[in-house]
């Protein structure tokens, strides 16, 4: 079952663990990974959670079950993150150099699905925000090792140049016969 927002829900500062949550509620509280240096200034107070956000949410659990064969927790768990990431963190210098370049032009929107090469590894990127030339995109794999000393964890943000964002392939189904 899938959480839809009502009234009650607004985003807070958890002053305990130094990160963005959302109250859904009187009873439950949902703790976003993004941490006080990340945030606008209006994240570190009570803030509503208005009918924008809630357009935004209902579009990424209208979305993502159709592209990721997760969970409906799991469907959750990505839209909330998808929505802070969206409205309530600071804005980034694309660091687009982590990432190879694609050879092929793709069309880049909210809500759709990428992959990133960063030498060895591809990684399932979420475009959270769209601009001309570059998409803030939210991490979906688990790790991604961008140097020796830098390295992003799932739902971790990045901006990147449309240029090194790769289209996901539809796996073939061949059948011999």
């Amino acid at each position: 079952m899938l959480l839809m927002p009502n009234k009650d829900w607004h985003w807070e500062y958890n002053e305990t663990c130094k990160q963005l949550s959302i109250s859904l509620g009187s009873e439950m509280e949902f703790l976003t990974p993004y941490k006080t240096k990340l945030l606008i200034p209006d994240a570190l107070t009570a803030t509503e959670f208005n009918l924008e956000h809630a357009k935004f949410y209902i579009k990424m659990l209208e979305t993502l079950p159709k592209v990721l064969h997760i969970s409906d927790a799991g469907i959750v768990q990505t839209a909330l993150n998808a929505t802070a990431a969206h409205f309530l963190l600071q804005s980034q210098m694309p660091k687009s150099w982590f990432f190879d370049v694609s050879d092929e032009c793709v069309y880049c929107e909210v809500g759709k699905l990428f992959q990133l090469n960063c030498g060895y590894s591809k990684v399932l990127a979420l475009v959270v925000d769209n601009g001309l030339q570059a998409a803030t995109v939210m991490i979906l794999s688990q790790y991604c090792q961008l140097s020796d000393s830098k390295s992003l964890v799932q739902f971790d943000t990045i901006k990147v140049m449309h240029n090194r964002l790769y289209p996901l392939r539809k796996a073939r189904q061949v059948v011999a016969a």
